[in-house]
């Protein structure tokens, strides 16, 4: 049988300052709840209510109470330790919209292993970095989704890898050494004292930052922050056991993870409905056959949503609230969720680092669709602050600060970051550019570092502009955002050739060859002999955004 190697600690997080912690535990928000005992308790308050339901394995639909739910965690917790992962272990998990996602999370939380969460469209790059950095001892994988092979991924993350995780795969794993089947720790037997008893304030999972300077840090939350912000969540949006989830954005990313999410649907005794892609045929069927009561979507999701005509083959009444979030959601674009959806729009902005806002239900329309919210919780404290950190007035665009009872601190093993991204008073630099309301609401107004929000998916310029350079053609590269209707923005890569240019084709396949995720491929190149720089001889890339906005530039007519 493979067994996992022994891996080294998990680095400490920054810790909160003891005065902030007194103060968070003192007003209830941290408890001594932690995700080791969060289904088992849930089990025994909902029992044989259905938790999930999904096509998994084989496309099989699963439907699993959330006894059912608990007991296969457990199973699948007694098997990971059976092949070796151990208490503090990091553990990637790269699964699609499935009930064994749920299962698996769940199973390496029992054991006080950490969760590190992968999305379904990374790739080489990306994964390769995150189990090198955290060390992880296993990896998990489906054997196929959307026509890639994950197996293929894993075997080229092994191959590059000093101390290999060990991969397990839900499907088909394969005879390769080290390759491990889901079914395969089905046969473990559970034993009541090898559940984790971790402390509320440790560290529970890693989550992925968008990252704006090159590859994505690793944001460390702790138990009691997190299931703070999961229990707010799910008041502010009225979760109840009636709640029916849709969730069809990757399930590893925080919006649909906990904003409520999965699991403020857990911990509200709801139902939550995996669907395996977020396109309207798919949607509309499950919401109609589910009798789903919420949903959340990215901005250019909600449109293609309201656009389509398979609107008219479903019964959708049940659907009483949509959440658009990830991005900004223009107002007019808002203004139709109502009349084209029949639902109430919740609009919400936050980030994996901490700070969660919501508009609320009882705002007045107008508030719904222009702004993105206010704070989860009365200590969430939110300064906007020009260039100097001097605070500026109510709605003045300026740099959004925050801190607050689930905001970190500080990222994983990254002392660096942590100097530019936190103020010396702890609060994180979130690099949005943003307003306030008179009522405490904020409307992004836009980004202040060079990241690029991609119809929700964020793209670190400096990481793309690292691959490109890596080309034997390319002198230097610049790669700056270009408003979009649909996606909110497309990513453009002005590239300066070392002798003959290359074809933007070119470039495209060797992004993906060096194992890029597709959305972060430029959509336009666009090739120049100079950049415009600033007066002290930085690129200007404000002046290359204003280029891409006086010229009509098409992916077509840059790929000549």
């Amino acid at each position: 049988m493979s067994t996992a190697l022994r891996r080294s600690p998990l680095v400490p997080a920054t810790p909160y300052p003891a005065e902030f912690a007194q103060r968070y535990r003192d007003a209830g928000y941290w408890t001594d709840e932690t995700f080791a005992r969060f289904l088992p308790a849930r089990a025994e308050q909902f029992g044989d209510r259905v938790a999930v339901t999904g096509a998994g394995e084989g496309d099989a639909v699963r439907t699993l109470t959330y006894r059912q739910l608990s007991d296969n965690a457990d199973v699948l917790a007694a098997g990971l330790l059976r092949v070796g992962v151990r208490p503090g272990d990091r553990v990637v998990l790269q699964l699609p919209n499935m009930p064994e996602y749920v299962e698996m999370l769940f199973a390496v939380f029992a054991i006080g292993a950490l969760p590190v969460f992968a999305l379904p469209a990374h790739r080489r790059a990306e994964v390769g970095y995150f189990c090198e950095f955290t060390d992880a001892a296993a990896y998990v994988i489906a054997d196929r989704h959307a026509g890639f092979d994950y197996r293929t991924l894993a075997r080229e993350i092994v191959a590059g890898s000093e101390r290999p995780p060990l991969v397990i795969v839900v499907g088909e794993a394969g005879d390769d050494p080290g390759f491990v089947p889901l079914s395969e720790l089905r046969t473990a037997t559970p034993d009541p004292g090898d559940r984790a008893e971790p402390a509320p304030d440790d560290v529970a999972f890693l989550q992925l930052s968008g990252g704006t300077t090159g590859r994505s840090k690793l944001i460390p939350r702790t138990h009691t922050d997190y299931l703070y912000s999961v229990r707010a969540s799910a008041e502010i949006c009225g979760l109840d056991p009636d709640t029916r989830m849709l969730v069809s954005l990757p399930a590893a990313h925080n919006f649909p993870m906990s904003s409520p999410g999965i699991l403020g649907v857990l911990h509200a005794g709801g139902r939550v409905v995996m669907a395996p892609d977020p396109t309207p045929s798919t949607s509309f069927e499950l919401i109609e056959r589910e009798r789903i009561t919420i949903a959340s979507l990215v901005p250019p999701l909600a449109l293609t949503w309201m656009s389509s005509p398979a609107r008219a083959k479903h019964d959708l009444s049940s659907l009483e609230l949509l959440q658009v979030g990830g991005a900004k959601f223009g107002a007019e674009a808002a203004r139709r969720v109502r009349d084209e959806l029949g639902c109430r729009l919740q609009q919400v902005f936050g980030m994996a680092e901490g700070l969660v806002n919501y508009t609320r239900h009882d705002d007045p329309d107008d508030v719904v669709v222009t702004t993105q919210g206010r704070p989860i919780s009365p200590d969430d404290e939110v300064l906007v602050v020009d260039d100097h950190d001097r605070p500026v007035a109510v709605g003045v665009v300026g740099n959004l600060l925050t801190r607050g009872p689930y905001t970190i601190r500080g990222y994983y093993a990254a002392p660096e970051h942590n100097r530019a991204s936190f103020t010396e008073d702890g609060f994180y630099r979130t690099g949005d550019r943003v307003r306030l309301t008179e009522t405490g609401h904020i409307v992004v107004e836009g980004r202040a570092k060079d990241q690029i929000n991609r119809g929700g998916e964020k793209v670190a310029a400096e990481e793309v502009e690292n691959h490109l350079l890596a080309h034997p053609a390319v002198r230097d590269v610049a790669v700056v955002s270009k408003p979009d209707a649909y996606l909110g923005e497309r990513t453009f890569a002005f590239v300066v050739g070392e002798g003959t240019p290359p074809r933007a084709v070119e470039l495209r396949v060797f992004l993906r060859e060096r194992g890029l995720a597709a959305y972060k491929i430029p959509d336009g190149f666009r090739f120049v002999d100079e950049f415009p720089v600033t007066g002290v001889g930085k690129v200007s890339r404000t002046e290359l955004r204003r280029a891409l906005e006086s010229t009509f530039v098409t992916e077509t007519a840059t790929d000549s």
